[in-house]
């Protein structure tokens, strides 16, 4: 009787190298660099890095309108000191955590789109995360995100490397997920390189085809073909550049500025893989809000400054855009255990040597509150839809389903 083919792949991983050569990111690098390997690279080598904030990040505290009374009067003991802020103009000014953001705002290198929602937004933070991954209510169908819905329309490439990374321990996001490519998650560099003592029977094994195997046996090595050698060509690529790497730009020691690093050094890598995704959390700030989120923007803030100058010093600036989110803002008005509760809109934050720098949207009206929120005054389909068309290149109604009007929000 026949063995399947899935049988045969793991039978002779097992046998014949002792299942030493562990391929990539587990056990499922073979499939996700398999499906890769019929696409190489792209007229267009952008890419976009994801940054998401979850828990929901308090807008009003990061981007700080230290003008405005009502401000003062919602949040006593919360409000940032007029004499504290990092002033942009008159008005409007950052957290005082967020240094490495005021930099590179001076240095054109950022963009603040103010007051971002959506119609009836969501409170629940599983639900709202799934609106802004999908794009879709929960009435809709949910079998994919908007990014997983912009790698299933790339043309078909080769090369081998995937056309999307998670990186960190996280659960996978939803806004990645795809009906036709499988997108791995990645804890940390060394999971992309080749694992066991027998690397090169492998590659012998790969490269030299026997000229007596069985029809069964050949139908393996073609598996193995044309989804490991592309395995291994990536998996070189990674090890070179995690050995060879160098760089003047000192990371934060932090989980973000670590993954951020790692992100770096695959780009520098040429890999064509088009976005990164990594999450940032702790947001969720109902009680003691003030020493928690001064610390978490500080991560943010130095972790995105650090990639943005390290890009910078390896010819990479104009080709990265960093894009920054949370599912929801808080209320405007503190509560009682001095913190923030669940609210609406808030803003998203793009970092790169291609941004229109500055800030787009009005200052909020916090005397025209909806329920206790700000009202948005941007949709978020509206920067998913400026990115996909303006930086990433592709047809952005497809992917949302709508059309949406485009921002200014690169040069």
């Amino acid at each position: 009787m026949l063995i399947s083919t899935n049988q045969n792949r793991r039978r002779f991983l097992r046998s014949s190298i002792g299942g030493a050569a562990a391929i990539g990111v587990g056990s499922v690098l073979p499939e996700c660099f398999a499906e890769a390997a019929t696409a190489g690279k792209t007229m267009d080598d952008r890419v976009l890095v994801v940054v998401q904030m979850s828990g929901g990040n308090d807008g009003l505290n990061t981007i700080v309108p230290y003008a405005d009374d009502d401000y003062r009067s919602a949040r006593p003991k919360l409000s940032i000191p007029k004499t504290d802020v990092l002033k942009v103009d008159d008005e409007t000014g950052l957290h005082p955590s967020m240094t490495g953001m005021h930099n590179l705002l001076q240095d054109g290198l950022f963009t603040v789109v103010r007051s971002v929602g959506y119609e009836r937004p969501n409170r629940s933070h599983f639900e709202s995360m799934d609106i802004w991954h999908t794009c879709r209510r929960k009435d809709e169908p949910r079998s994919d995100g908007w990014l997983g819905r912009f790698l299933d329309r790339q043309p078909a490439t080769s090369g081998g490397d995937v056309p999307a990374l998670h990186l960190g321990r996280e659960q996978q996001p939803m806004a990645i997920a795809s009906t036709k490519i499988r997108v791995p998650t990645v804890k940390e560099l060394a999971e992309f390189q080749l694992r066991g003592d027998d690397k090169q029977s492998l590659r012998r094994l790969l490269q030299n085809r026997k000229t007596d195997s069985t029809e069964q046996d050949n139908e393996l090595l073609r598996f193995l073909q044309s989804s490991t050698t592309s395995a291994i060509s990536a998996s070189e690529r990674v090890a070179e550049a995690a050995s060879t790497y160098r760089s003047d730009v000192k990371y934060p020691q932090t989980d973000l500025g670590n993954k951020l690093r790692v992100v770096a050094q695959l780009i520098d890598a040429q890999l064509t893989t088009r976005v990164y995704y990594l999450q940032h959390d702790g947001f969720d700030t109902h009680a003691q809000q003030a020493a928690t989120h001064g610390i978490l923007l500080r991560q943010w803030s130095d972790a995105v400054n650090a990639l943005v100058r390290d890009l910078e010093a390896h010819d990479h600036g104009k080709r990265v855009c960093v894009m920054t989110f949370s599912e929801f803002g808080r209320r405007v008005a503190e509560n009682a255990s001095e913190g923030t509760d669940h609210g609406a809109a808030g803003p998203m934050f793009l970092c790169g040597g291609c941004v229109e720098a500055g800030i787009v949207g009005k200052r909020p009206n916090l005397a025209d509150l909806q329920d206790g929120d700000l009202k948005h005054e941007y949709d978020f389909r509206q920067v998913y839809a400026t990115i996909l068309e303006d930086w990433l290149g592709t047809a952005p109604t497809p992917i949302l389903g709508n059309s949406y009007k485009s921002l200014p929000l690169f040069t």
